[in-house]
């Protein structure tokens, strides 16, 4: 019940789901703030995290007025780490990005730090943001497929859509006791924005060691996201703790590609892994 009191004050203060002036002058107030305990505590995460990890948001519609007022057109990447107090709701990111369409600066780091400064102080850790004009990109990659196995091509039966890790189960077999290391993917992840139900579409990767989790119930745990309410963050995190405790890998990934809404992906990834590369790239839906 608490929780849901939680939620409920959040819907009520967030900018999502309502008409919302568009500013021209800078206004570090639009951004807006959630705890990322609020939902933690639903799925077993206590103080200490299970994981490592970063959310990385890429904007495509950052802009700004150079010192003789010439358009600015640049795409933002921004790195939350998984271990900061709050994350930012990512309308309020939208608004506060557009109110710097009729700031001047001077170059892009002005930008940088500004930007850098207010989403620190608001989610109370260092936000990394690299901003890149568009004319100055040249390796900006884009895949069509994350790495691994895909699963999407099972032939499974479902008709459930709410989450439900009783799907996730390890191979039951002569060699079960033996140990692999494994890299699957699926596009077909789906879930719904907490507040507004609206659908938010991604691919997702998973990396592990330990006993072979079964394809077709991985499939279908993945698919009973499907009418599940939660942001990004917090799906990716559900997921990666019910692996974490139906498959009990010795070494988890999880990382998931979001597409776009409003000019901005979100690209949570969380892991065990000590030294993980993680990359940017971005996938065909992105």
């Amino acid at each position: 019940m608490a929780n849901d009191l939680h939620i409920e004050k959040l819907k009520a203060a967030s900018p999502l789901g309502k008409e919302a002036a568009y500013e021209s002058s800078y206004n570090p107030n639009l951004l807006f703030f959630i705890p990322r305990t609020i939902k933690r505590k639903e799925i077993g995460i206590n103080n200490i995290l299970p994981f490592t990890g970063v959310d990385i948001w890429n904007a495509y519609e950052l802009s700004w007025l150079n010192d003789k007022g010439k358009p600015m057109v640049a795409i933002a990447t921004i790195e939350v780490p998984a271990d900061s107090e709050n994350i930012f709701e990512s309308k309020s990111l939208k608004l506060y990005l557009i109110s710097f369409n009729a700031m001047q600066f001077t170059n892009k780091d002005q930008l940088e730090k500004i930007i850098s400064e207010d989403l620190s102080k608001g989610t109370k850790t260092s936000i990394k943001i690299k901003i890149s004009l568009v004319q100055e990109i040249h390796n900006f990659q884009t895949n069509c497929r994350l790495p691994g196995i895909n699963i999407d091509h099972l032939d499974i039966a479902i008709n459930t859509y709410q989450p439900d890790p009783s799907f996730l189960t390890t191979e039951n077999s002569a060699t079960q006791h033996s140990e692999i290391e494994e890299e699957l993917n699926s596009d077909l992840l789906k879930s719904n924005c907490l507040v507004t139900n609206q659908p938010d579409w991604g691919s997702i990767y998973i990396h592990y060691q330990g006993k072979k989790i079964n394809h077709a119930g991985l499939l279908k745990y993945i698919i009973s996201l499907r009418e599940h309410n939660e942001f990004h963050e917090q799906c990716v995190e559900r997921i990666f703790m019910n692996i974490l405790k139906r498959c009990q890998p010795k070494e988890l990934t999880v990382y998931a590609r979001y597409t776009r809404r409003g000019g901005i992906d979100i690209n949570p990834f969380r892991t065990t892994e000590i030294n993980y590369q993680l990359n940017n790239d971005r996938l065909l839906r992105q």
